[in-house]
């Protein structure tokens, strides 16, 4: 028997898991089975692509993943690289087959009423540095779209007051200009008269920390999780999230895709094409909520 074989080779030679050879066996049998009841004259030597790809098509129908069904493809083709190796058969029909596409994870965004929500003053204490700080740098994320480290090496002379406009340093040292609004300039203004008043800097950095030092990465990740926690369940509360609400709420208000990858500083328009699914997402629930014949 032509599986047995391969599994023993696998004992044997290759040294493989009896989980492994358990997983591998039970997948071959199923593609066995399948192509038996397709056609009981076909066997190992005559089967074709076609034949592999229908078997794969009924995991998907069945609910089956992309990376379980790919695992299962893989599976078959490490039998047929032996087999043909062996003599066994004549042709590989694996070797044609592509695996199953992943489906991305669509990105995790906050609502604009949460957003809102968050944002309000009343939500804060003015007078508190550790609040406007951390507010501020909410207001940041969300008005600019920048990443958290570009937030961290942000130092003063890199917003520009009179033009509007920040310099961020992105992946790979590439720097690049984010326009900003007259809301946010007020709120960063605040937010240095408040922290120059309450501690002494011992850096340039435009985001401090009470001691005075720079603020680091993990110190921006607690304070936008923690109050992002007060208006959202979600369960990524990160600055990458406001990023991607940043990026979600300019397409949803009308802002061509090219402009939002310049804004992103993404290389490709085909890693920012991922918040146009997002943003059908919700065309859809629209659509679900208010047509009639839904």
């Amino acid at each position: 028997m032509m599986i047995r074989r391969f599994l023993d080779y696998l004992r044997y030679e290759r040294n493989f898991s009896e989980e492994t050879m358990l997983a591998y066996g039970k997948d071959l049998t199923e593609l066995e089975e399948y192509f038996r009841n397709v056609d009981a004259g076909l066997s190992w030597n005559t089967i074709d692509s076609d034949i592999i790809r229908g078997w794969m098509e009924t995991m998907i129908d069945k609910g089956n993943v992309a990376a379980s069904v790919n695992r299962r493809l893989s599976a078959v083709r490490s039998f047929f690289k032996f087999a043909l190796s062996h003599g066994l058969v004549d042709k590989d029909p694996s070797r044609i087959i592509e695996g199953v596409k992943k489906n991305k994870r669509l990105p995790v965004f906050v609502k604009d009423s949460e957003m809102q929500e968050l944002l309000d003053e009343t939500m804060w204490d003015m007078t508190k540095f550790i609040d406007v700080c951390a507010r501020t740098i909410i207001m940041v994320f969300y008005e600019t779209g920048m990443r958290l480290s570009e937030l961290t090496s942000l130092d003063d002379d890199a917003v520009d007051f009179v033009n509007l406009q920040v310099k961020v340093t992105g992946k790979r040292s590439k720097q690049r200009i984010i326009p900003f609004g007259e809301e946010l300039k007020k709120e960063i203004l605040y937010y240095i008269k408040v922290r120059d008043e309450n501690v002494t800097r011992h850096t340039e950095a435009l985001f401090v920390t009470k001691k005075g030092i720079r603020m680091d990465d993990a110190a921006v990740r607690y304070r936008v999780k923690k109050n992002i926690s007060r208006v959202c369940t979600a369960k990524k509360r990160s600055p990458h999230v406001l990023r991607h609400t940043f990026a979600t709420t300019m397409l949803n208000h009308g802002a061509g895709l090219e402009s939002v990858q310049k804004l992103l500083g993404h290389e490709s328009l085909v890693t920012t094409e991922i918040y146009t699914h997002t943003t059908f997402e919700k065309l859809k629930q629209e659509y679900k909520a208010a047509h009639p014949r839904r």
